[in-house]
């Protein structure tokens, strides 16, 4: 795949199979001596290698037939054909809106012309998602067009030229175990894995293998956009090790479904995604991952409410308005809806939506003591004439100067699949390229890959899924800027300071010809300025 820019840096090398760059990475610590906070720069260079082929990439989708599955499956298809379609409002053109690497942009540098951009997916080879080839598995066996009518999510007349490409798609049958998910779900599992909990992985094993050898993918990742289960207990002894979930799935014991699809996944050596709140990653299967060097990342897609809320949130704490209270109301109509109106999985979800606030709260000490935090209620009702056409309605109050208080008010109408549709796509993408790059640093040996737990998935899911003892973050500029800078440094690129010093100087030092010249005195008699200030054009204060 032929890159749209190259970079000509002492620090780049392109060879035919890879992208070498020399990095320096900065940082700075922070220690406490005699009562006194000592502040220690640092630099650690680093070798990021980066594979140019990109791979034949197969996704499987758990709950493939569900709003998303469907969703992201034909609209990769309606890209790939170029379909457009009449609606009320005119002709509408197949696209991937809501795409961090198909429809957002990354600046490059500066040009003659100014700040150049370029799309996100062109700083490194990544996957095309036209080029991706779907499978999955359902516990409904409806066809994926007969599951597209059904979920309400497309116009009608893109449907029509979908429905002969979606009915050759049949999901795979599925893991059922009643008690995870709303007893609601019942009607829908016609389309079961038989067997014992052993025998069940084994099957999803075969699905994956089968699917690779048939379709001619050069790997495969799986990613549950299926129900939203109950929480699972982390027990000592069943599920704590990867050694201990393996007998537990030998002898029957409990795991969930998505546990489950998870193991045999890194078992296959298959990145594993996952899209719903509930803790799918319970120690033993992070265990087992890291144990195989199989990617895992989750967890709920972070797609509408959620992501106002890590924006906003942020913007108060950052301008020193202290947020009191967060009030977050829902109501939607879709299966999801249909199956969060259980109050056990609805608690799964309540708790990746609630803990979206705390990085950004404990970083403001001034406003905040210690484990103090905003009141914040998280509602959900299922309404079902609302359909996908999810609204969300949030009241978020601040204190702010001299006992004064500001109240926020916000009503957001989310088309729930058709926002986590290019999330599935840019999670998928992401997740393929950090299996291209290596690293070390002047002290490895050899060339290291991300962590199992990959955290730079953040941006994408409303609760990170990071490395133990890792911090978390839930700031949603934060999690882009690692994302673009992470990728910039694969190429020796700087990370985005957006401090334009270049132009906040008289003589800027980026103008052909500058030479550097002293400053003499405004004033010799009173001396208020030496040689070594700089003046900019104004007084300052003082009279000329």
């Amino acid at each position: 795949m032929a890159e749209k820019f190259t970079i000509e840096s002492p620090d780049v090398t392109y060879t035919k199979d890879c992208i070498e760059a020399k990095y320096s990475y900065q940082t700075t610590q922070v220690y406490e001596e005699n009562g006194s906070l000592k502040v220690k720069p640092h630099s650690t260079r680093f070798t990021f290698r980066t594979e140019r082929k990109v791979p034949k990439l197969g996704v499987m989708l758990i709950g493939w037939g569900g709003n998303n599955g469907t969703t992201v499956t034909a609209a990769v298809l309606a890209n790939k054909l170029g379909l457009s379609w009449m609606t009320k409002t005119g002709e509408k053109v197949a696209n991937y809106y809501g795409s961090l690497f198909q429809a957002s942009t990354v600046c490059l540098g500066t040009g003659s012309a100014g700040d150049v951009y370029v799309p996100f997916k062109d700083l490194l080879p990544t996957v095309d998602p036209n080029d991706i080839v779907f499978d999955g598995w359902d516990i409904s066996s409806m066809n994926l067009s007969d599951a597209m009518v059904r979920a309400q999510v497309l116009d009608w007349p893109l449907q029509e030229q979908l429905k002969p490409h979606m009915k050759k798609l049949h999901p795979r049958p599925s893991v059922y175990i009643p008690e995870f998910i709303a007893a609601n779900q019942e009607d829908r599992a016609d389309n079961v894995i038989q067997g014992s909990k052993k025998e069940q992985v084994e099957q999803i094993r075969k699905d994956i293998r089968d699917f690779k050898a048939k379709s001619g993918v050069d790997k495969v990742i799986v990613l549950w956009t299926a129900n939203t289960e109950r929480f699972c207990d982390v027990i000592p002894g069943v599920n704590d090790t990867a050694e201990n979930l393996m007998k537990t799935i030998e002898f029957g014991m409990e795991i969930s479904p998505s546990s489950m699809f998870a193991v045999a996944s890194i078992l296959e050596g298959c990145a594993y995604i996952n899209g719903s709140p509930q803790n799918t990653f319970v120690p033993g299967v992070v265990d087992l991952a890291i144990k195989r060097k199989v990617f895992i990342g989750g967890d709920d897609f972070k797609s509408g409410q959620t992501k106002m809320k890590s924006v906003l949130v942020d913007f108060l704490v950052s301008a020193g308005l202290k947020t009191v209270s967060i009030v977050s109301y829902n109501h939607l109509g879709n299966n999801d809806g249909k199956n969060l109106s259980a109050p056990e999985q609805f608690r799964s979800k309540e708790i990746s939506k609630s803990n979206v606030v705390d990085d950004m709260v404990q970083s403001n000490p001034i406003l905040y003591k210690p484990s103090e935090k905003p009141d914040h209620c998280v509602v959900i009702k299922y309404v079902p004439y609302v359909g996908d056409s999810k609204r969300a309605m949030d009241e978020y109050t601040s204190e702010i100067m001299m006992g004064g208080t500001n109240t926020i008010v916000l009503h957001n109408t989310c088309e729930d699949s058709l926002l986590a549709s290019p999330l599935i796509l840019d999670l998928v993408i992401l997740t393929e390229l950090c299996q291209r790059i290596t690293f070390k640093t002047e002290l490895d040996l050899e060339f290291q890959t991300f962590h199992s737990v990959l955290s730079i998935l953040s941006y994408l899911c409303k609760a990170p899924l990071v490395p133990d003892g890792s911090p978390i973050v839930n700031s949603l500029f934060r999690q882009r800027t690692c994302i673009e800078n992470i990728l910039r440094a694969c190429l020796a690129l700087p990370p985005q300071n957006h401090m334009l010093l270049e132009h906040k100087m008289q003589r800027s030092f980026m103008t052909d010809g500058y030479v550097a010249q002293p400053i003499p005195c405004i004033n010799e008699k009173l001396n208020i300025l030496s040689k070594n200030h700089i003046l900019n054009g104004h007084t300052n204060g003082y009279v000329h």
